[in-house]
C-alpha cells in the first residue's frame, strides 16, 4: 500500500493549528492570563433571531412524518438556491440561475474540493500573501511541486505578490497559468479589487483559457461603490470564473456550516461543462447540507433576517474601525478594515519578524493575532487582526497594544 506522498510535503502544521499550539502552551504556563483573541476569523455574535426561528421551525418539521426530510438534493434545496439567485445576483443586475448554484457545508470545503475537477499538471497562481487553504489543497493534490524552505515557496506555484508596493493589486502572470485564485475582499490583507481591476483579470482568463477561482466570502462587508460583491458583476466572468460564497461571515454560520459555489453553465473548457463536472462530483461525494441549516440560511433573505444580519456586520465593522484607529494611533501602517473584517498591520521597526511580533503581543499584551508570514513570503513583516471579537474585548485588546508599544 502506498500513501499520498503529497501530504508528507506539507511543511509543519496548518497555520491556525500552530497559532493554537502557541496559545495553549502560553496559557498552560500562565493560567491567570486573560487572553483576547483577534487571530482566527471566527465570529462571536449569535445567530440572529430570524435564523433561529427558521431552524426551530425546521426541527419541528423533522419531528412529524408528514414534514420529515430525509436525503435532500445534493445540489441544495430549491428554496435556498432561488433565494440566493434572486437576492445576491438578480438584485445586482446579474443573471445567475438557481441551478447554477450548489449549496455546501461551507466555502472552505468547496475551495479545497474544487481541485478535483482539474488535472494535476495544471499550473496554479495564487496571490502572496494567500489564504492557506488555496495553496495547501493543491499541495495535497500534487500540483505544487517541491517546497523550498529558504524561499517559503513551492516550485510549481506561480506567486503573485499582493503588497503595499503594488497597491495590493497583483500583476498579470508573465508565465502561462491555468488556475487563478482571487479573493476580494481579500484574506488576509482585507484589501479589495475594483470592478475595473477585476475586468483585467476576466479579460486575461478569457484570452488564455485560464479559470479564476473567486472567493467572495466577505462580500457583505463591502461598502464602497466600485467594489463588486460578485465577480459576475464583471462582463465576461461567466465564461471564465467559479465563485465561492459563504454564510459564515455573512450570517455567523461558522459553527452551523453553509456556503455555496456558483458555476455558470457557460463555463466550458475543451468542450466539457465544468457545471456538469461539479454536479457529478457532488452527487458522488456529497449528500447535501442539512435541511435545518439551509432553512436557517434562507431566513437571511427575508426583510427581518436581512436587517438583523446587517446589524451584526455593522457591529464587526465598528470593531474594525476601533482596531484600525488604535493601531494608526501607535504609528502603525494599517491596510484593510474598510470593506473587510480584517486588518493587515505592518510590524513596527525593531520588533522582529511576524512570528516574533506575534509572540510579543501574545506574551506581553495577552492578545492573539495571526503572523503574516503564515500566509506566504510576502506576508512577512505583517500581522493580521480580525474584527470578529466582542466589542469591549476588542477595545481592551487595542488599549493593551497601545500601552505596550508606547512604553
Amino acid at each position: 500500500m502506498n500513501l499520498n506522498e503529497n501530504f508528507q510535503k506539507l511543511p509543519g502544521s496548518y497555520l491556525f493549528s500552530e497559532v493554537a499550539h502557541r496559545l495553549a502552551a502560553y496559557q498552560a504556563e500562565h493560567p491567570e492570563a486573560k487572553m483576547i483573541k483577534l487571530g482566527i476569523g471566527d465570529v462571536t455574535r449569535p445567530l440572529v433571531p430570524a435564523v433561529i426561528d427558521a431552524m426551530h421551525a425546521a426541527v419541528e418539521e423533522m419531528a412529524h412524518a408528514e414534514t420529515f426530510k430525509g436525503y435532500g438534493p445534493e445540489q441544495g434545496y430549491e428554496f435556498l438556491r432561488a433565494a440566493i439567485a434572486e437576492h445576491d445576483f438578480a438584485q445586482r443586475g446579474v443573471d445567475i440561475q438557481a441551478d447554477e448554484i450548489f449549496i455546501s457545508d461551507g466555502a472552505k470545503s468547496d475551495c479545497g474540493n474544487i481541485v478535483d475537477l482539474f488535472s494535476a499538471d495544471n499550473r496554479v497562481a495564487v496571490c502572496d500573501p494567500v489564504y492557506t487553504v488555496y495553496l495547501d489543497s493543491n499541495v495535497m493534490s500534487g500540483r505544487a511541486g517541491e517546497y523550498d524552505p529558504q524561499t517559503g515557496k513551492w516550485s510549481n506555484i506561480y506567486y503573485m505578490p499582493t503588497t503595499s508596493e503594488n497597491g495590493f493589486v497583483p500583476a498579470l502572470p508573465t508565465e502561462p497559468v491555468d488556475l487563478i485564485y482571487i479573493c476580494s475582499p481579500g484574506n488576509p490583507t482585507g484589501t479589495v479589487l475594483t470592478r475595473e481591476q477585476l475586468k483585467v483579470w476576466v479579460d486575461y482568463a478569457n484570452s488564455t483559457g485560464a479559470i479564476i477561482l473567486f472567493d467572495a466570502a466577505y462580500e457583505r462587508f463591502v461598502v464602497e461603490e466600485n467594489v463588486p460583491h460578485t465577480i459576475f458583476e464583471v462582463e465576461g466572468a461567466k465564461t471564465c470564473a467559479i465563485e465561492f460564497r459563504s454564510f459564515s461571515k455573512t450570517a455567523g454560520f461558522t459553527g452551523a456550516r453553509c456556503g455555496c459555489t456558483v458555476i455558470p453553465k457557460a463555463l466550458v473548457r475543451d468542450g466539457v461543462s465544468l457545471h456538469a463536472m461539479w454536479n457529478r462530483r457532488q452527487t458522488t461525494k456529497f449528500n447535501g447540507a442539512s435541511y435545518i441549516i439551509q432553512k436557517g440560511a434562507a431566513a437571511i433573505y427575508t426583510p427581518e433576517g436581512e436587517r438583523q444580519i446587517m446589524e451584526n456586520i455593522a457591529y464587526y465593522q465598528r470593531n474594525a474601525k476601533v482596531i484600525r484607529d488604535g493601531l494608526q494611533n501607535c504609528g502603525i501602517q494599517v491596510y484593510g478594515a474598510v470593506n473587510s473584517p480584517y486588518i493587515w498591520a505592518k510590524i513596527p521597526e525593531g520588533m522582529g519578524g511576524s512570528w516574533d511580533f506575534f509572540d510579543k503581543l501574545l506574551k506581553e499584551a495577552n492578545v492573539v493575532t495571526t503572523p503574516g508570514a503564515g500566509f506566504g513570503p510576502s506576508g512577512e513583516g505583517y500581522i493580521r487582526l480580525t474584527a470578529f471579537g466582542d466589542a469591549e474585548a476588542t477595545k481592551e485588546a487595542v488599549a493593551r497594544i497601545e500601552r505596550l508599544l508606547k512604553n
